[in-house]
């Protein structure tokens, strides 16, 4: 009942944004929203700075607007985590995610604000951004965008809203997407799942582990052997994910520490983690990128902290980048 309620009132509030275009604020540079039904662990974020350096190797200034979610401390208005020069603020005023993204991408501007209408003005104005990506955006109606990409797993269509499935939003939202990006590495089942939402552009979302890299004074990359015997530690939406990704890899995983997603970690945190790693007799701690944002300012640790990153794929690339290209230059966006 609940579920059916809350279900409701997200359509009403998606219909009245669509009778009332006049109440979305526009930017003047094209937005490419990246969203999805579910909550948590859909690969928002890392295709979101995927899009962003795809369009920064065609030539363009892309700025990542995103909400900050679990940022400590709530500045008003905006802040900029990275210019296109150098990564500017904390994880305390980013949050984790941004600055993840403002790390692993130079070039890129990230901004953070509860007002993303308010954080592309000024990526515009001061930055020099061509083109914003909007992370975790497609219930973000207040923000009229160019482009909705959706993130789905064939599991979303029959989940439930919240609070008792992990659903924002009926299934049949999705039609309102310009294309639809399934987690999964069968073309067959990629088609069947867009075929339901009745939508034709579909592509797929395929994601890897990257090489390890070392968290230190100074982030570097590291050997660590296929078969190492590793603690995994993670405060992400679905840790066994990483657990499995990493023993797909070769890792054996002999402990797993799992702590809320976005988790502020604390000394207590880290003193659990050291008599766990002492006690399974481990030599590598291994987090996700995310991780080890939140865990940096404790460095220097008392134990070998690895993290492992996740990188993604949207396949059949060149396929994905030409209709991407192609619909922003077909519809005038690119000034």
């Amino acid at each position: 009942m609940l579920s059916d309620l809350y279900a409701s009132v997200a359509a009403y509030r998606r219909r009245w944004y669509e009778q009332h275009p006049e109440s979305r604020r526009r930017l003047t540079q094209p937005v490419i929203s990246v969203g999805a039904l579910g909550v948590g662990g859909c690969g928002k974020t890392p295709v979101a700075g995927l899009i962003a350096e795809l369009l920064r190797d065609a030539g363009e200034h892309p700025a990542i607007l995103s909400r900050g979610y679990g940022r400590e401390d709530r500045t008003d208005g905006v802040v900029v985590v990275r210019d296109r020069g150098a990564v500017l603020a904390t994880v305390t005023t980013a949050g984790d995610e941004p600055l993840m993204l403002a790390e692993r991408l130079p070039g890129v501007c990230v901004l953070v604000s509860d007002d993303r209408y308010v954080a592309g003005r000024l990526a515009e104005t001061r930055l020099g951004a061509t083109v914003h990506v909007l992370d975790d955006g497609f219930q973000h109606l207040p923000l009229a965008r160019d482009i909705d990409l959706l993130l789905t797993h064939a599991d979303d269509l029959d989940q439930k809203t919240l609070p008792s499935g992990r659903l924002r939003e009926r299934p049949d939202t999705a039609q309102r997407a310009d294309a639809v990006i399934v987690d999964t590495a069968d073309r067959k089942a990629a088609v069947a799942v867009a075929d339901r939402l009745g939508l034709k552009a579909v592509f797929r979302l395929e994601r890897a582990l990257g090489p390890p890299q070392l968290v230190g004074l100074a982030t570097s990359s590291v050997a660590v052997p296929n078969d190492a015997r590793v603690l995994a530690v993670a405060g992400i939406a679905m840790p066994n994910r990483f657990v499995e990704a990493l023993t797909a890899t070769g890792y054996d995983v002999v402990d797993f520490l799992a702590f809320k997603d976005h988790h502020r970690f604390t000394s207590v945190d880290i003193t659990c983690i050291a008599d766990s790693a002492r006690c399974a007799n481990v030599e590598w701690v291994m987090v996700t990128e995310k991780d080890a944002v939140r865990l940096a300012p404790y460095v220097p640790l008392p134990f070998q902290l690895v993290s492992v990153p996740l990188t993604v794929r949207i396949e059949p690339a060149g396929e994905f980048n030409s209709w991407l290209l192609t619909r922003l230059t077909h519809e005038g966006t690119f000034r």
